[in-house]
């Protein structure tokens, strides 16, 4: 009952509608209705033989509104009456959506029937807390990947970006943090995702355990852009209900990369000046708008403190160059990175994880003293080797040249065994502390 109070409290009495002015492309010119329309307002175009056709006002060009759809523009014709809707674009979402695949627009596509609606209206493009509103990162979170607890610790409410390159294995990961994190509740986003790996990745990747504590959000390569940005703005909303509702969130977008790809298309059709590789100047307006929208949970006025959001965001780097825009942009802003090699997964070692060139921002204060004397042990012969293994493939080093490169090379099989893990392996953050102490102890008694 409350729910339907609610929805006839929302009705607005007055309905205003435009018409279709032009089609240029994607891109929908409409008259009319002009002083009920602002930029992210929403609308529905009416169509003679199918359903209305949802659009988003993304600018205006002298008298005439700019429309863009979330679906094929087939079926508009000019003249064609525009009704201009008077709920922003929110959504309602409750706990009984955990376990549940949802679309851009919040509705179930997993074939298990509606969702509940909740009564409060979380809006979709949701300005981030204040920053003086913040409380600071809390403690660390046991992600249950060796490589990751160790090298690149993590707080609750960090946020940290998954650099790589296309195959190298970071859906494998984000399944292995989904499934054995310890937090209360995952929000997975699913960016421009290749419709055939959707299932792939939920039913065999991600499986039954990782599912049943998640809310995944889907919007694959072959949507408009406009769903496929609303899709990250719909995987922060979710998380922020979670958070609201005082759980531990871990929130896990793939990917960045084709977020800022959505934008752009948006931005060079409503006619704004491409910048580097084509890239609009919106698309960096809007990333520190999302990312920052992660982190911890904002205190109230009682002084008690919402949950946090620790957000893990992948980006896809373009042709393994991770001083592209996009990758440049977003480790700016996060609170440390994450790269995947492809030479790593070349040679077969999985998590593909460079820890070298990994970094959180969070360490060392959320080590203990002996755990920080660990990591730079474990630092000093990856180094080591690192320098000296070219050399050392092709023979050309002589042992007893350099005693820590001999140490290095006595202990490189282990620590790469340490690195390694399969994605249903798990070791808890203190164990992976201990093993790795074992292994650099060994190397000292020889």
């Amino acid at each position: 009952m409350r729910n339907l109070i609610a929805a006839a409290e929302r009705i607005d009495p007055l309905t205003v509608c435009g018409r279709v002015a032009g089609v240029n492309g994607l891109l929908i010119e409409a008259k009319g209705g002009l002083s009920r329309l602002e930029v992210g307002a929403r609308a529905e175009i009416l169509r003679r033989a199918d359903r209305p056709l949802p659009v988003e006002v993304v600018g205006f060009k002298e008298a005439r509104a700019l429309l863009m759809p979330f679906g094929p523009v087939e079926g508009v014709a000019p003249g064609a009456e525009i009704r201009i809707l008077n709920e922003g674009a929110a959504v309602r979402p409750t706990l009984g959506w955990l376990g549940r695949i949802v679309d851009a627009f919040g509705q179930p596509v997993d074939g298990l029937g509606p969702l509940p609606t909740g009564q409060a209206a979380y809006p979709l493009r949701a300005a981030p807390p204040s920053a003086h509103a913040r409380a600071r990162v809390g403690e660390r979170l046991d992600l249950g990947v060796r490589a990751m607890d160790v090298f690149t610790t993590c707080c609750r409410g960090q946020r940290l970006g998954v650099f790589a390159g296309s195959g190298v294995g970071k859906s494998v990961l984000l399944s292995m943090l989904a499934r054995e994190a310890t937090c209360d509740a995952v929000v997975v986003g699913l960016i421009g995702e290749r419709g055939r790996e959707v299932r792939e990745f939920i039913e065999e990747t991600l499986g039954e355990a990782g599912l049943r504590r998640a809310i995944v959000v889907v919007a694959t390569s072959d949507e408009p852009a406009l769903k496929r940005r609303q899709a990250a703005y719909m995987t922060m909303a979710i998380a922020e209900y979670l958070r609201d509702q005082d759980l531990e969130v871990l929130c896990l977008m793939d990917s960045v990369t084709r977020f800022a790809m959505a934008q752009r298309e948006i931005g060079l059709a409503a006619g704004e000046p491409p910048t580097t590789k084509g890239y609009t100047p919106t698309v960096f307006t809007e990333l520190p708008k999302l990312l920052e929208r992660a982190g911890p949970g904002p205190i109230r006025a009682d002084g008690s403190q919402a949950g946090p959001i620790t957000g893990l965001f992948t980006v896809l780097v373009d042709g393994d160059d991770h001083n592209e825009p996009i990758a440049d942009a977003v480790r700016g802003i996060l609170d440390g990175h994450i790269v995947m090699s492809r030479s790593i997964a070349e040679r077969g070692r999985f998590p593909a994880i460079d820890v070298l060139k990994s970094i959180s921002r969070t360490m060392p204060g959320c080590q203990l003293p002996h755990e920080r004397e660990i990591v730079r042990g474990a630092r000093e012969v990856l180094s080591a080797y690192s320098n000296m293994e070219e050399l050392i493939r092709i023979g050309a080093y002589r042992t007893g040249a350099d005693p820590m490169v001999d140490r290095a090379i006595r202990l490189n099989p282990a620590v790469e065994d340490f690195l390694r893990q399969g994605k249903d392996e798990v070791t808890r953050l203190d164990e992976s502390f201990a093993h790795l102490h074992s292994i650099l102890s060994e190397g000292h008694a020889a």
